[in-house]
């Protein structure tokens, strides 16, 4: 059955007459008139008894009180599906790992729902591996991470650095050093997150670029929560800067004097998932722009 022609049959059933359904759908009356003998043939019975008044048969009138949710259904599916079509409808899976998650993206998506109310976002957390793995399988569309290993199945752009400072307590050694190595963490206790971590390999990496031995680290499997535990006294920490505006009471904020402290992040997605469907290109410019300008307005280095 054709939409159009159950919606013709709607309008004469509501106007009494072919030619002002057929005015209303800016159609020729002969257009209308074929429509409704097609559709009576395909349903084989009569709807409409021909007269000098427009009546409805039997089987006309089931078929104008059932037919009523259809076309509304079949309508708004048509409308539905031409929104995902154009990007303005859809359903986005979007993995994020920390900071970003708590101290960029909220704000970001909220904006884009606002202008995009009929696409839906659902907001995973979690580890780059994490979230590397769950894009190769399927189970997100996009990624806000730091490097993955990509092979060959992951893409990846860039977006900002993310740097890191030294956070210590109020009335640390090191807390009145305005230039401060890496060498210098030496013989302090270094609270570090966990082993599969990038921002921990990271550091151990710059640790063993400048030939730095800790002997006393503590690993905190949460880098939101090391800076609650450097303003307690526990230790010193490397974290990202972001997480540190405004930073804990009773710590400090000093920069370190390695190029190298920093995380590349950027958006992600399966190689075969590229380029996006339409809502998630979308959203994917929007959070490239978005995130560059957020962090070029934090002094952030790009």
């Amino acid at each position: 059955m054709d939409l159009k022609a159950i919606k013709s049959f709607q309008l004469i059933v509501a106007y009494g007459s072919f030619k002002r359904a057929a005015e209303e759908l800016n159609y020729a009356q002969s257009t209308v008139t074929m429509q409704i003998q097609r559709l009576e043939a395909d349903l084989g019975v009569q709807l409409i008894e021909r007269g000098t008044k427009i009546g409805l048969t039997e089987a006309g009138r089931m078929f104008y009180e059932q037919s009523l949710p259809i076309a509304q259904d079949l309508e708004r599916l048509q409308s539905t599906i031409a929104d995902a079509r154009s990007g303005e409808a859809g359903h986005i899976r979007l993995g994020v790992n920390e900071p970003t998650a708590s101290c960029r993206l909220p704000p970001l998506l909220s904006a884009f729902m606002a202008d995009y109310p009929r696409i839906r976002i659902a907001v995973e957390i979690a580890s780059t591996p994490s979230l590397s793995e769950r894009l190769q399988q399927g189970e997100l569309d996009m990624a806000i991470c730091s490097v993955p290993e990509l092979g060959d199945r992951l893409c990846f752009e860039p977006l900002f650095t993310e740097p890191f400072a030294l956070l210590l307590p109020e009335k640390h050694p090191l807390a009145g050093t305005a230039d401060i190595a890496l060498t210098d963490i030496q013989g302090h206790r270094l609270l570090i997150t966990s082993a599969n971590c990038p921002y921990r390999k990271q550091l151990s990496f710059l640790l063993q670029r400048t030939e730095t031995t800790l002997s006393d680290t503590v690993e905190i499997g949460s880098m939101a929560a090391l800076p609650h535990y450097v303003a307690c006294g526990f230790g010193i920490a490397l974290v990202p800067l972001v997480v540190l505006n405004p930073p804990p009471a009773g710590t400090v904020i000093r920069k370190v004097n390695n190029d190298g402290i920093h995380m590349t992040i950027g958006l992600a997605c399966r190689a075969e998932q590229y380029p996006l469907k339409p809502a998630a290109s979308k959203l994917y410019r929007y959070l490239k722009q978005e995130l560059q300008h957020m962090n070029q307005a934090l002094g952030i280095k790009l």
